[in-house]
């Protein structure tokens, strides 16, 4: 069972989260995600239990909970497959509405938002 852990410290690192969760069973994989740019987390990694009932107990436990000053949100990962909602933010999958200035010169300032109009 993989999980979604998030708002995780900005140091944190792979074998940390590991240990953090290793107490509700073994665990799979640990991978923090990170942002390259910056060489820091990106603030949301996961976690894969080799048995779900880990994965569950881990889920109840660690929900919550303050680690860094931090309170992580943990939950079952989403599939990335398909697309389908969930994936990118709740946005259809394709990225949706990114906002902005809704004047009637667009979202950069330019005619048309700085979009081609077919």
């Amino acid at each position: 069972m993989k999980l979604y852990i998030g708002n995780i410290p900005f140091d944190a690192r792979e074998e940390e989260l590991r240990e953090l969760f290793a107490e509700f069973g073994a665990v799979g994989t640990a991978t923090v995600i990170v942002d390259p740019r910056k060489g820091r987390s990106r603030g949301f990694g996961f976690v894969e239990f080799l048995d779900p009932l880990h994965g569950k107990a881990a889920i109840a436990g660690m929900n919550g909970k303050e680690v860094g000053g931090r309170k992580l949100v943990v939950n079952e990962a989403r599939s990335r497959e398909g697309g389908g909602a969930g994936y990118r933010g709740n946005r259809g999958g394709f990225g949706g509405d990114r906002g902005g200035d809704r004047d009637d010169r667009g979202d950069r300032g330019r005619p048309g938002g700085g979009r081609p109009r077919f």
